[in-house]
């Protein structure tokens, strides 16, 4: 049975960097509400942080908050693993097969600029629900930068170690498990994690158009109903869900692969 090592878990949280972090949300916080004190133009009619934290105790205890949370999360992780599910493989063909990257790339390329919140009126009319719409655009949000990770970590491979590993008879499928993945691991991650940032961005504006649940939905409803320390609110909880979503996703690339610790 694992024990907690409280020495280690005492110094991470008495570290300088969370002593960094918690000054610097505290310094945003004074200067947000001495602003509205001030009746700063810059802020409009922003709420000022007392009134947030208010509202913040009241609505910590109703369901249906967090009920916007657990239907924005389920449509994240949908459309989050469905593009790993066909990103990683689809890249990494890409990477080692040039029959598939001349086939693929260049429908990929001309469907990347496009932005996921553009085909938000197509995915309505082709997928039969509004979920299915909504996942749909979640995928592309991913899909397209976890492909461009992959494809360029694995195409970075110093060719020398290719060709060592051909010169001295190491088959195809060892190549490709003990040097080409190996070696894209922390460009896989690195796609996750910053295509985990971009299902948020999207899922926040698909709910807002199509939604009738999720974070992107309570933000839009509290400023049709004009309650403004919620809309505050909605946006804090999306950020929180962005960043411990990739936070959790850059934990398991460094665990995955140790040796791209640097700092």
């Amino acid at each position: 049975m694992a024990t907690i090592n409280w020495k280690k878990l005492r110094k991470a949280v008495f570290s300088k960097t969370v002593y960094r972090g918690t000054a610097s949300i505290a310094v945003l916080l004074a200067l947000w509400e001495l602003g509205r004190w001030l009746r700063m133009p810059i802020l409009g009619a922003a709420p000022a942080p007392s009134e947030v934290i208010f509202l913040l105790r009241e609505i910590v205890f109703a369901p249906d908050f967090w009920e916007n949370w657990s239907a924005s999360f389920k449509r994240v992780l949908t459309g989050f693993v469905a593009a790993q599910i066909i990103g990683i493989p689809l890249g990494l063909a890409m990477a080692i097969n040039r029959v598939a990257r001349d086939t693929a790339f260049p429908v990929l390329e001309i469907m990347r600029p496009i932005p996921p919140l553009a085909w938000v009126p197509a995915s309505i009319i082709f997928w039969p629900t509004t979920e299915s719409s909504i996942a749909f655009v979640i995928f592309l949000g991913a899909f397209f930068t976890v492909v461009l990770n992959v494809l360029g970590g694995a195409r970075d491979i110093d060719v020398r170690y290719l060709r060592a590993a051909r010169s001295l008879g190491s088959r195809p499928q060892d190549i490709f498990f003990k040097i080409v993945l190996p070696a894209t691991l922390p460009s896989i991650f690195t796609g996750m994690a910053v295509g985990m940032g971009i299902t948020w961005e999207v899922v926040v504006a698909a709910e807002m158009i199509a939604g009738k649940s999720g974070l992107g939905y309570l933000t839009w409803s509290s400023y049709v109903g004009g309650n403004y320390p919620l809309i505050v609110i909605g946006m804090i909880s999306i950020g929180i869900a962005g960043y411990v979503s990739s936070s959790l996703i850059r934990l398991t690339g460094k665990l995955a692969a140790p040796w791209q610790r640097l700092f």
